[in-house]
């Protein structure tokens, strides 16, 4: 039989001959078929590639050295990899389904002590009972000795923190994770690196071109006029932008802390570095990852340094470098900016879909605190609903609670809108949630304020921002039939509250997050502060490790109030995953409910609409009919989902929803 003849390989024809030889070349050892798809990549992703690279001097050169990379790295891809990358090539729209449900949680604190990853794996069981199937693991790549910004000084991106494990722990965790059906999320900080990271180690001993990959000044000029627009981040312990480093010789500029210096982007071999981590960190089996702090990476005079153009185009080429390696890798943003940019980073205009595929909604947990503070809807309903359009191939990561504080993003033009002051109302939230405020539920701490603008960011978990603290400690010192009555009702509405919050968070669509610990309405944790690198951040108030003995009782008794919101979020996920109206392509429609006391969402699916309906308040609501006809959904044809019957409905024909209710009208 005469040997059939090897076709020649579909590379795009913008690709230099130099490169495409040296790609044959490594590529060699591999058969036909993965040379194949290999090529078939770079030529689906060249384009996006190149015009990413638009801010350096010849992005077709930078894109070359970016495919090089990528080729090394997909000879040493596994074969389960290699099946992932097909089924999620055949299935895009696998993180936008209504059955995703996500949990965050550091590592050392949701496994149990002292076993590190491995410990994570065997707890896989828990997160199936909640319905999760995607994972985020807080920072857990090697950071700098403490203090280390809660692990977000990285002084080594290919390896695991030492008291967790080794990188192969992390490959054989994610190995059993993916077999189980949940996707592992990881950290990438882009921004900046550990001053103790080898670039800064190699910058410092006078290395000229590990110096250009930082932001390196020889006096305070430059620094200077760069500073009359920047924002500082933590202005209470790390004020200013810059700091001087001996060993350096210069102004090296840290946005976050002076232990953490910014990387220079501008520097394509910035770039191909970073790129060389993902394609790593990819194929250990991470499946998605958090671009932390990626608004800052490019440095403008004049502006703030956040949010400018080349952010989103370097992020647009660093998507295409990954999927041209790992198309099973999914990117989301940590942008924590207004809704005019934030959506930038799910991509608008020219990067339509080509940017991350994720993002935060930040404003989304501001505005249900809000609600609930306030049990008024209009400004919710005002900021929300100006939302512009995300690309239906994205999805927004939507949550109550996050590992970091709650920045009032209150914008002053929504504030004006429905008549209330901006500021106030900042004041307002911050007060009410430190307790502060007279007759608030909340038990919070005050993080970073301002003590120019008196604004001030919240520290304090889900239940004990909504009241369950105060609540379970008036019931244990309630001296007479009345006052434990009370403290009954206030318990009860605070697992309301949580629950409220969350039915807001899982019927928004995209990947809804749970915080580790809420699901056992964990309070805030009074010995924060007792390991010394803890104590001058109160944020780890609401870190606690997870109570493995409180989650037992919880599901053997869903009377208490534990079992009561552990059983809910189980039951909200369960209900979810059998609404098609809930997939991310769908986008939520927040609309003006007629009473200001109810929060109000309609999802138009082709199998007909969904509106929610959520009291945010201690009394009784109603909707009216009329209104719900008008919505497109006649209550007559309606039932609720979380119930599985038709809604309530008042003699009037209303609908009728007691304290703190949800309602998912569907048809049936």
């Amino acid at each position: 039989m005469t040997p059939t003849t090897p076709h020649p390989l579909p590379w795009p024809g913008a690709l230099p001959a130099s490169a495409r030889s040296r790609l044959e070349t490594v590529l060699a050892a591999l058969p036909e078929h993965r040379r194949t798809t290999f090529a078939l990549r770079v030529a689906r992703w060249w384009d996006d590639l190149v015009e990413g690279l638009a801010p350096y001097p010849d992005p077709p050169e930078v894109a070359s050295r970016v495919v090089e990379l990528a080729g090394t790295a997909y000879l040493s891809r596994s074969e389960d990899l290699h099946l992932l990358d097909e089924r999620r090539s055949l299935e895009p729209d696998w993180f936008q389904r209504p059955g995703m449900i996500g949990y965050a949680a550091y590592a050392e604190r949701f496994a149990p002590a002292g076993s590190g990853l491995a410990g994570v794996a065997r707890r896989v069981d828990h997160l199936k009972d909640l319905g999760v199937g995607y994972l985020h693991l807080m920072p857990l790549l090697r950071p700098r000795p403490a203090p280390n910004d809660g692990g977000y000084a990285v002084a080594d991106y290919r390896q695991v923190r030492e008291d967790l494990g080794t990188m192969e722990d992390l490959r054989e965790v994610a190995g059993v994770l993916r077999e189980q059906g949940v996707s592992l999320c990881l950290d990438l900080v882009l921004n900046h690196v550990a001053r103790e990271h080898p670039w800064a180690a190699a910058a410092r001993a006078g290395d000229e071109r590990y110096r250009r990959y930082f932001h390196v000044f020889p006096d305070r000029t430059v620094p200077d006029q760069y500073e009359r627009t920047l924002l500082e981040v933590f202005p209470d312990f790390a004020p200013g932008s810059f700091t001087w480093d001996e060993e350096l010789g210069g102004w090296v500029w840290t946005t976050f802390n002076s232990y953490q210096w910014d990387l220079a982007w501008d520097n394509p071999d910035v770039f191909c570095e970073l790129v060389d981590v993902i394609l790593f960190l990819a194929n250990q089996g991470v499946e998605v990852l958090r671009l932390d702090a990626i608004a800052f990476l490019w440095k403008r005079m004049g502006t703030q340094c956040q949010n400018e153009p080349e952010v989103h185009q370097l992020t647009q080429a660093l998507r295409a470098a990954a999927r041209i390696l790992a198309p099973a890798l999914v990117f989301k943003a940590e942008a924590i900016v207004g809704p005019n940019e934030v959506v930038h980073y799910l991509g608008q205009g020219r990067h339509h879909g080509k940017v991350s595929d994720l993002a935060y909604h930040n404003s989304l947990m501001v505005q249900i605190w809000s609600m609930l503070a306030s049990r008024e809807t209009r400004l919710a309903t005002r900021a929300l609903g100006r939302f512009p359009a995300v690309p239906s191939t994205t999805a927004w990561i939507t949550y109550l609670r996050c590992h970091d504080d709650i920045g009032w993003a209150i914008d002053d033009a929504d504030a004006s809108a429905v008549m209330i002051e901006g500021w106030r109302h900042r004041e307002f939230l911050s007060q009410f949630y430190s307790g502060d405020f007279e007759g608030s539920f909340a038990e919070g701490v005050v993080f970073q304020q301002n003590r120019a603008t008196n604004d001030a960011r919240i520290s304090g978990s889900a239940a004990s921002l909504a009241g369950l603290g105060r609540a379970l400690d008036a019931l244990d010192v309630a001296f007479d039939e009345q006052s434990a009555a009370e403290a009954a009702t206030a318990v009860d509405q605070a697992v309301a509250r949580v629950l409220l919050g969350y039915a807001i968070v899982y019927g928004w669509g995209g990947i809804p997050v749970l915080w580790s610990g809420d699901e056992v309405a964990a309070l805030n944790d009074e010995g924060w502060d007792a390991i010394p690198e803890h104590a001058d951040d109160n944020r780890w108030v609401h870190r606690p490790r997870l109570d493995w003995d409180c989650v037992v009782e919880a599901r053997e008794d869903p009377t208490s109030p534990t079992g009561r919101v552990y059983a809910g979020l189980r039951h909200l996920a369960q209900v979810r995953s059998r609404l098609p109206h809930l997939h991310a392509s769908v986008p939520a429609e927040v609309v003006a409910s007629p009473d200001p006391g109810v929060f109000a969402v309609v999802r138009r699916h082709p199998v007909g609409p969904m509106l929610a309906l959520y009291n945010v308040t201690e009394q009784p609501r109603q909707v009216p009919g009329w209104w719900a006809s008008e919505i497109g959904l006649p209550l007559d044809q309606a039932i609720d989902a979380l119930n599985g019957y038709p809604p309530n409905l008042s003699a009037d024909g209303s609908v009728y929803l007691s304290t703190y209710q949800p309602v998912w009208l569907v048809r049936p």
